[in-house]
């Protein structure tokens, strides 16, 4: 007979990108919190890093050290007697409520006075744990000290309001959390330790060094290549935290894949990333804003390049991380090439490449032309970029433009446009946020080479926008285990085969599949639509929290039997 799950009573839940967006693991913890909130009302606890407005580490002279995060509110009624007894600790916490759908409770903690202690609390981790910390550099230390402060939060709290006898979890995200589970199974064993790695520090660095991940993946060691790369610090941390817990999760089958061979440990359950579409507008309000959203990319396009671009032109985008090769950014501009020269291409195409740069500012001249409202005839100078970048002549994107001569010609059928800045709405230009601006595309691509899961074509289908991506995405292969075969763009997502090799047949795949869809007809194309969306609904968070529930559970019952010894 199956055991009954053990649920737990309190979560706390770290990682760095806890009221601070930085990148995909910040929309897997905001989606997926409400589900849990609704749940759990006020015992999951989120625990991020403080260096805003009363938190530390950076220099009063730059911006963001002096303004609050715009996704907390500080509400110092909330644990006010514990407040009072962490300050005593020596702890710098602001309680308050993460901005989000579900508004759960987020500790921000101030890890700056740690610093102190640095080799003191690296000793204690190699003496306990062989974490060799000999080696950091960059955010190693940053990452280390905050881990270490959430961890001292997270038991602070545990000690004040005596939860011994009840049922904890802590779930680290990322190596920049694994020291804080460590030091809590080490100090604090009754509380139950759960570690994801979104994507293991070396396959990621292997990726992005140019080296064949998949083919070789089996001979690669990971302790090894950690040398050979200069990371030995972070998978260190990030081997000896998956050892130690007590349930090692990941994202995605393929990346359970790169655990086994990278870290030499096999996951405990596989955490797919869900999706929350509370903020998908429904019927007339999702007309308008498509029309608006639709209207905003055409009118930036038609100032930019001088041209006359209607309804009928059909807009695409990729966006993501700037990883010019693990994102596949290089393929997408590799395909928009060979679709310039394409004969079954029935409609002119706009794309965008959505991917924030080095950016330095708006252009003046296209403000210009865009507060005028008028039309014009002539392109502005360098008519690829809406922003200008503090590195023009070294930017990968714009190199490879230029190296294809794309220059967004009068003739040209198709134009691509790099829009090098984060839509939060106030980049100058757009002035649309991301998800307001993502359903005004007809199509979305996403060739990743390097992606543990994949957002993006999630966000995108969730919107009823169709797209194209890989199966060595984990979005991509759960799509194909979805339809029992490879997606056709006809199912509304695209999946295609992708290895370390075949990056030109990934290209035409990319570029056939758009110009088969630019003759598809209205009906053919709401038919496409349509299976996007429905798809979407099956990795809603409502479908997956049962593979957390999975996770709680391994972890608690691993807590108590270390206990009850």
């Amino acid at each position: 007979m199956k055991k009954e799950q053990l649920k737990p009573d309190y979560i706390f839940e770290s990682s760095w990108e806890v009221c601070n967006k930085v990148g995909g693991i910040y929309t897997v913890l905001s989606s997926r919190a409400k589900t849990l909130q609704d749940r759990m009302k006020d015992r999951i606890i989120f625990i991020g890093p403080d260096f805003w407005k009363g938190g530390g580490q950076q220099d009063d002279d730059d911006a963001s050290a002096k303004k609050e995060s715009p996704y907390f509110r500080e509400d110092k009624s909330l644990f006010a007697e514990w407040q009072w007894v962490a300050k005593n600790e020596g702890l710098k916490v602001r309680v308050g409520r993460w901005t989000i759908p579900g508004e759960p409770i987020a500790i921000l903690v101030d890890f700056n006075p740690f610093f102190d202690k640095k080799n003191e609390i690296y000793g204690w981790l190699w003496e306990h744990y062989g974490v060799d910390s000999l080696h950091a550099y960059g955010d190693y230390d940053e990452a280390s000290m905050f881990s270490y402060a959430a961890a001292l939060v997270t038991e602070s709290f545990y000690n004040h309001y005596g939860l011994q006898d009840q049922r904890v979890v802590y779930h680290a995200n990322e190596w920049m959390c694994g020291l804080g589970a460590l030091y809590l199974n080490n100090r604090q064993p009754k509380i139950a330790t759960i570690f994801t790695t979104h994507a293991t520090s070396i396959g990621r660095s292997i990726a992005g060094n140019q080296k064949p991940l998949y083919d070789y993946l089996f001979a690669y060691n990971g302790d090894q290549m950690a040398g050979e790369l200069n990371m030995q610090s972070k998978h260190s941390i990030e081997k000896q935290t998956a050892w130690n817990v007590d349930c090692f999760t990941t994202v995605s089958d393929i990346t359970a894949k790169e655990c086994v061979e990278l870290l030499d440990k096999p996951v405990d359950v596989v955490l797919p990333n869900g999706f929350d579409d509370s903020f998908v507008p429904k019927a007339a309000q999702f007309t308008r804003k498509r029309k608006l959203a639709r209207q905003r990319l055409l009118d930036v396009a038609n100032a930019l390049l001088g041209e006359k671009l209607n309804d009928d032109t059909l807009i695409v985008s990729t966006s993501g991380r700037y990883e010019f090769r693990n994102k596949g950014i290089d393929v997408f501009v590799e395909a928009m090439n060979r679709l310039l020269r394409d004969k079954e291409l029935q409609k002119p195409v706009l794309a965008f490449i959505e991917v924030p740069g080095w950016v330095g500012e708006p252009r003046q001249d296209l403000q210009e032309r865009l507060a005028s409202g008028k039309s014009f005839e002539e392109a502005l100078e360098v008519p690829m970029v809406t922003h200008w970048l503090h590195n023009m002549s070294h930017d990968n994107v714009l190199g490879m433009m230029k190296y294809y001569d794309m220059h967004n010609r009068k003739e040209d059928h198709v134009k691509v446009i790099f829009l090098p800045c984060y839509l939060d709405g106030q980049d100058g230009i757009v002035n649309m946020s991301y998800y307001d601006l993502v359903l005004g595309n007809d199509l979305c691509v996403y060739p990743s080479y390097y992606e543990p899961w994949g957002y993006t074509p999630l966000e995108a289908v969730a919107f009823k926008v169709p797209c194209i991506t890989t199966d060595l995405a984990g979005f991509g292969l759960w799509a194909n285990t979805e339809f029992g075969r490879y997606g056709e763009i006809e199912d509304g997502v695209k999946v295609i085969h992708r290895t370390d090799y075949n990056y030109s047949e990934v290209a035409d795949a990319i570029k056939d599949t758009i110009a088969r869809f630019s003759s598809m007809t209205k009906k053919e194309v709401d038919a496409c639509r349509k299976k996007a969306g429905d798809l979407s609904k099956k990795a809603l968070w409502s479908e997956f929290i049962k593979y957390y529930d999975e996770a709680y559970d391994i972890a608690l019952r691993k807590a108590a039997e270390r206990t009850d010894k």
